[in-house]
């Protein structure tokens, strides 16, 4: 951005009203300088000491069984010689190890970075020399793509096996299975590593040392984001980013927590979403913590049969998710037949939730899906709406509190309430910048600190804002723009339609048209079926023009639709560029991290 250009703002916050009729607090007082997590930390280990923590594949552990371990992986990572500002790398999906590791690489005083357990060998190289990550934890069944690196990238290596914290018994038994079905071998010829069991028993846990030098300007987390758009990035998320965003996920979740801790009752949030991503990152894990709720871990939520029998036997009040696994569950008929009334709360979030989706889960449930929206450079959540809606709306809802949002032209001035523009974010969330890119950082955000998202949105008179897509999604039709989550979820409602993706692709009279990819409910939904029904319900330049039928759409490991991958595979059948990748900073940046609801 020219840095001589002042951006022009609006003077009022038209979302101060809805704060007032809500009855909600807008402001939040963050905690003193030489605060961290480390403090909200201690501070639920003493509250909820005998309380249980976390449940996953059947074995629990307590918040004082949680203090202990993470106290014996930090004490572990001091006695290495790491210190403030090293960095340790996480390689795990939702299971026990995970949580225990993340408190303790925060506990020690280090900064933590997320890694995607399902990253190629190439992708894990990058963020690793990226970050300049000192030590790895990583799950026995992903250590090879370690290993296939083929040289010592970080000079500490912890491996784990599913079973390590289930028990002697029952951990045999889990490993065992996991490595006969994987083809695993348990023990890898990695340089410098040992195994997860040997570095708790290593040093004592009074060998901890509390580190006084950590503040809450300090990075805790980087959280790398737009790998699926280009090169990963890390955004630089400080405790205060992620304390402010607890604090203001708080305002609009504590009164539901309030009431079940009245009650005396243990509330349970559905972590089903992978606690690598920075949605599930703070909506389950650190908020879990915070509130002292039971995060129940789901591995594998694509493995609807587990995450079933995991929801039977703990019905949650709390359920995060993206519109693909809502969908997925609203349409299976064990999960109809269940028992919903724990479920006080569901959050949609990843991927805009769409209304026919949100519609089934609310007859099945009685819950009304309720949006939020944020990036990994916010923490992430940015936006959302009052968990007491009656009905689903549509859009992401209201500011946090504390947070500003400006609907942005191209030269990043305030556009007027119901006009189409960039959505910029400014807050005690918003990232400290990226990781050694000092550029990528400056094109971000705008000369009074506003983030530029790269989604495009609209503002109503009362601070809602709606998603309208995507920059580089848009689809341009003879002039006029066609953005896809529109037509998506008009074309979703088809009662023979499980779900759609929609791009653009090349056309000689148009320059662009829709084409819808489909993954069909019944088998007997035809391409003039699609077509047909596209003409009644869309005006005629939104409508698609060319139907495919697929298997499964391609999905992020959260269960993202892709659309870059659609348009690969477009390219790839036809040779032909269906639409340039957007380079731009701002679309760079979040597609992989960003938490769209």
């Amino acid at each position: 951005m020219d840095n001589t250009h002042k951006p022009v703002r609006r003077d009022d916050k038209v979302w101060l009203k809805t704060y007032e009729a809500l009855g909600m607090d807008y402001d939040i007082q963050m905690p003193a300088d030489n605060t961290s997590l480390i403090d909200m930390f201690e501070k639920s280990f003493a509250k909820y000491s005998d309380k249980t923590a976390y449940i996953c594949m059947g074995k629990s552990l307590t918040f004082q069984e949680v203090d202990l371990y993470s106290r014996l992986v930090a004490a572990y990572l001091q006695s290495l010689g790491l210190t403030k500002g090293d960095k340790v790398a996480v390689m795990m999906p939702n299971i026990l190890q995970l949580p225990i590791t993340v408190i303790g690489v925060l506990r020690a005083g280090l900064t933590l970075v997320n890694v995607n357990p399902l990253y190629t060998t190439k992708e894990l190289e990058h963020q690793l020399t990226d970050s300049d990550t000192k030590a790895l934890f990583i799950l026995e069944n992903f250590a090879k793509t370690y290993q296939d690196i083929g040289r010592n990238v970080v000079e500490h290596v912890v491996i784990t096996s599913m079973g390590d914290m289930m028990g002697a018994l029952k951990g045999f038994i889990v490993n065992a299975v996991v490595r006969h079905v994987k083809k695993l071998v348990p023990d890898y010829k990695v340089a410098g590593s040992v195994r997860f069991k040997d570095a708790l028993g290593e040093v004592t846990s009074s060998k901890y040392k509390r580190p006084s030098h950590v503040s809450i300007h300090d990075v805790a987390v980087l959280q790398y984001t737009g790998g699926t758009t280009g090169v990963a990035k890390g955004a630089m998320l400080t405790h205060k980013n992620l304390l402010a965003n607890l604090m203001q996920s708080d305002t609009f979740l504590g009164s539901v927590f309030d009431d079940f801790e009245h009650s005396g009752e243990q509330p349970v949030i559905m972590t089903a979403l992978p606690l690598y991503h920075i949605f599930s990152f703070t909506v389950c894990g650190m908020f879990g913590l915070y509130r002292g709720c039971i995060n129940l871990l789901v591995p594998n939520p694509r493995d609807l049969d587990s995450l079933l029998k995991a929801y039977e036997a703990h019905p949650p009040a709390f359920f995060p998710a993206v519109n693909t696994l809502f969908n997925a569950l609203a349409n299976n008929e064990r999960f109809a037949a269940m028992d919903h009334s724990k479920l006080t709360t569901s959050m949609g979030g990843g991927m805009a939730v769409l209304a026919p989706t949100a519609e089934k889960w609310r007859q099945i449930t009685g819950n009304v899906i309720t949006q939020g929206y944020g990036l990994s450079e916010t923490s992430p959540v940015a936006t959302a709406n009052p968990i007491n809606s009656a009905h689903f709306n549509g859009t992401i809802g209201i500011p946090m509190p504390a947070t500003d949002v400006a609907i942005l032209d191209e030269n990043g001035d305030e556009l007027p309430l119901g006009e189409r523009g960039e959505i910029g974010i400014r807050g005690p969330q918003v990232m400290k910048g990226y990781w050694k890119r000092d550029d990528a950082t400056a094109e971000s955000m705008t000369e009074d600190g506003f983030f530029r998202t790269g989604d495009i949105g609209i503002m109503d008179d009362e601070g809602y804002v709606t998603i309208v897509d995507r920059k580089k999604d848009m689809i341009l039709v003879s002039g006029f723009n066609v953005y896809p989550n529109e037509v998506e979820e008009v074309m979703a409602a088809h009662p023979k339609i499980l779900e759609c993706g929609v791009i653009g692709v090349p056309d000689d009279k148009s320059g662009e048209v829709p084409k819808i990819y489909v993954v069909k409910k019944e088998d007997s939904l035809t391409e003039e079926d699609v077509l047909s029904y596209a003409k009644k319900e869309l005006t005629g330049y939104k409508r698609p023009r060319h139907v495919e039928f697929i298997d499964e759409l391609p999905k992020s490991n959260v269960g993202k639709i892709l659309r870059k991958d659609l348009r690969q595979l477009e390219e790839d059948k036809h040779g032909k560029n269906t639409k340039a990748a957007d380079t731009s900073a701002a679309a760079d940046s979040v597609d992989a991290g960003d938490t769209q609801a």
